[in-house]
């Protein structure tokens, strides 16, 4: 005779509940390996997104309204190699002309960012299936890209305190936030490619970079390592700001 088939007892696995935008953004700060493994497995990226492109637009905004659109420019003429060439009456007419275009800089600042946003997490997505046999797809890429993107947050912030505080006639609106070595050197006295290099160790970039590290190693499952996937991210940016240097010093 034959007995009837037994069905073998399945264990449930239970559903945790997703954590909130805030939760998470929090979570970037002081617990970044929970905060990233959520993000990998309910990807959402428009809630970060979003929050980076008002950033961008109100920081924008309130440089111009407290430093003023010529300043600015005349500032940017002043630390080109151009200068030198220049005399007083073009620097004035390049001044007029460029602050007519000032607001250009806040209509771009989304896709700039967006645009940005989507090259790092096309090359995180790239290191981490090319070279480390991941298969993650993009939604969850560019997720962790715009979760860890929050760390920024922070240098908005006190980017927005250093405007408000900062004199008018001697504000460096390129690299105005002490987060940097560049931020305590002349950009006059030093020379381009220096400065270039001063100013890209950044302290919230590398922290960027190591919070981005942590979602993709989660991401994946901890198939990809956090420190071999923090070493690739550097050695690309090592790259980049080897071709920033190298462009500084021809452009100046």
């Amino acid at each position: 005779m034959s007995t009837p088939d037994r069905q073998m007892p399945t264990t449930e696995i239970p559903d945790t509940e997703s954590k909130s935008f805030w939760e998470r953004l929090i979570g970037v700060f002081v617990s970044p390996a929970e905060a990233m493994a959520d993000v990998a497995c309910r990807p959402d990226f428009w809630p970060p997104l979003i929050l980076a492109v008002v950033l961008a637009i109100a920081l924008s905004e309130v440089m111009l309204a407290k430093i003023g659109a010529e300043r600015i420019i005349r500032s940017s003429i002043e630390q080109s190699s151009r200068a030198q060439s220049m005399t007083p009456e073009q620097i004035q007419q390049a001044v007029e002309q460029g602050a007519k275009f000032a607001h250009i800089g806040t209509i771009v600042a989304p896709a700039g960012v967006a645009l940005s946003l989507l090259m790092i997490a096309g090359v995180g997505l790239l290191i981490a299936n090319s070279i480390f046999g991941a298969q993650l797809n993009f939604k969850v890429a560019f997720s962790v890209t715009c979760y860890a993107n929050l760390i920024g947050l922070l240098g908005a912030v006190l980017g927005l305190v250093m405007i408000f505080s900062a004199d008018s006639d001697t504000f460096n609106y390129r690299n105005f936030i002490p987060s940097n070595v560049g931020f305590f050197l002349d950009p006059r006295q030093t020379s381009k490619p220096l400065y270039s290099l001063a100013t890209s160790v950044d302290l919230f970039t590398l922290w960027t970079m190591a919070v981005l590290a942590i979602g993709f190693s989660e991401a994946t499952a901890h198939k990809v390592k956090v420190t071999s996937m923090f070493l690739a991210l550097f050695g690309v940016w090592v790259i980049w700001v080897m071709v920033k240097m190298g462009w500084a010093a021809l452009v100046g």
